[in-house]
């Protein structure tokens, strides 16, 4: 294949990436973004392959044939609720391929005479830095969200003279092979330590927090692939992985404003541990929690002009998106206007309230975000709060010494009545308690979310 028509098929694949951002932009689109986005890798891989020639087509063939069988098995067979550790595993492997090729590349271009050029050995470290890091750091935030670790901040003494040094040892390394040191164990050196480093770094770091860690690692996978890029003088590379490491760190900046905190303090203010006093019981300072039963939200739910649905985490443990859409299709059926209101960072990933309520076939536009949903709260009968907890919390609104003062919230606590679907009175992932659950217009109904929307529907019916 010629450079000019291989360079034009590469020019195309660039122009489907824009393309599938656009149309990932909007919910309504975001399939077709995706299927886009495919057929612009798939012929990507098919240049490259064509590229290469006789020499490695096998290997790459296989490569294929395993990534490929792997992807589309895991694909099929995750559930929803997993997404989230998956995109982390994916985003790591992307991170740790890019630091492999420093490896390779480094090993090819060893041998020959003189050193290296300065450009590529700064691209060879940056590739190797970034994407170790990407891909320790997304192991470490995979086995937080598949709980094989704990969910709240792991913290040391010592941790920053740790972090310090570990990242010290990277920085030398890599300076030491830009300066033209010749030695392929100071690469190993650095992947090394940036992997530790990646460990360190994502372990501080609370369960709350993982949209904007998932996303923040995400924009370092991009950039360790656009690095590669420059190792192998690929444009494709360059272009994708700028496309991934630019909208990555924008999806970051946005989710930290809509925490009202900083990149900083998610990263390194260990936000999370339990606060002294956390999750006192049945009773708080203001009142005393009121449970309810399935039958008497039943009556609520079926009376009402205008309830709103508020789901998160819990609803994703419990698996409980099809019984929620299937309770609202049943109040629907008697009259009653449902809507569904989702907080910027609701779930363990951006976007995650949004994946399980399409997965369960919700209308768009019966999908509120934050500042609209909002305006709807004053005049909406019921909200049903499915396990969120942080992003419904009044303090973050009122109290001045909440660690979540500042963050913006839905105010369900400003509708007619509110009635929070949850397991126990443990705190969330800010480990604060939640006084809207000891207002005068809350009431809990305790208990799986599954089970108890389907108890609530199953109420309904009978009304």
């Amino acid at each position: 294949m010629s450079t000019n028509l291989s360079n034009l098929l590469y020019l195309i694949t660039i122009v489907t990436f824009i393309l599938a951002l656009r149309f990932l932009s909007n919910p309504a689109h975001a399939r077709r973004g995706n299927q886009i986005g495919a057929v612009g890798m798939l012929l990507a891989i098919v240049v490259t392959w064509i590229k290469v020639g006789t020499t490695s087509w096998w290997a790459i063939a296989i490569g294929m044939l395993i990534g490929g069988g792997f992807g589309a098995v895991a694909a099929r067979k995750v559930k929803m609720t997993a997404m989230p550790e998956m995109v982390a595993l994916f985003n790591g492997v992307g991170g740790g391929a890019a630091a492999l090729i420093a490896l390779a590349e480094l090993h090819k271009i060893l041998p020959e005479p003189g050193a290296p050029k300065v450009d590529i050995s700064i691209a060879i470290v940056l590739s190797a830095l970034i994407g170790s890091i990407s891909f320790s750091g997304s192991m470490i935030a995979f086995a937080k969200l598949r709980e094989l670790i704990g969910g709240r901040p792991i913290t040391y003494p010592g941790q920053q003279f740790g972090n310090a040094f570990v990242v010290l040892v990277a920085a030398a390394s890599g300076i030491a092979l830009i300066a033209g040191v010749q030695d392929e164990w100071l690469l190993w050196l650095l992947i090394g330590a940036a992997a530790v480093f990646g460990v360190l770094f994502v372990l501080p770091i609370g369960g709350a927090d993982m949209p904007v860690v998932i996303s923040l690692l995400n924009a370092f996978t991009g950039l360790a692939v656009a690095a590669g890029g420059f190792e192998l003088e690929n444009n494709v590379l360059i272009v994708a992985g700028m496309l991934v490491g630019a909208s990555g760190t924008l999806l970051t900046l946005m989710m930290a404003k809509a925490m009202n905190r900083s990149v900083a303090n998610v990263l390194f203010g260990a936000f999370g541990q339990i606060q002294e006093g956390a999750g006192q019981g049945m009773t708080g300072a203001n009142g005393t929690v009121r449970p309810t039963t399935p039958d008497d939200v039943a009556v609520m739910l079926a009376y009402a002009q205008k309830v709103c649905v508020v789901p998160g985490y819990g609803m994703a443990v419990a698996q409980a998106q099809h019984d929620v859409r299937a309770l609202a299709d049943l109040l629907e059926s008697k009259g009653v206007e449902v809507t569904y209101a989702v907080h910027p960072v609701a779930g363990r990933m951006p976007g995650h309230m949004n994946v399980l309520l399409a997965e369960a076939n919700v209308p768009y536009p019966d999908i509120k975000e934050m500042d609209e949903a909002n305006a709807e709260f004053p005049r909406t009968d019921v909200s049903l709060v499915i396990g969120a907890n942080d992003v419904v919390n009044p303090d973050a609104r009122n109290n001045q010494a909440s660690p979540i003062y500042g963050m913006p919230i839905l105010n369900v606590d400003e509708s007619q009545a509110v009635i929070v679907l949850k397991r126990s009175m443990n705190p969330g992932f800010a480990g604060i308690d939640n006084p809207l659950f000891v207002e005068p217009n809350t009431m809990m109904l305790f208990g799986d979310a599954k089970e108890s929307v389907a108890k609530l529907t199953a109420a309904v019916k009978t009304l």
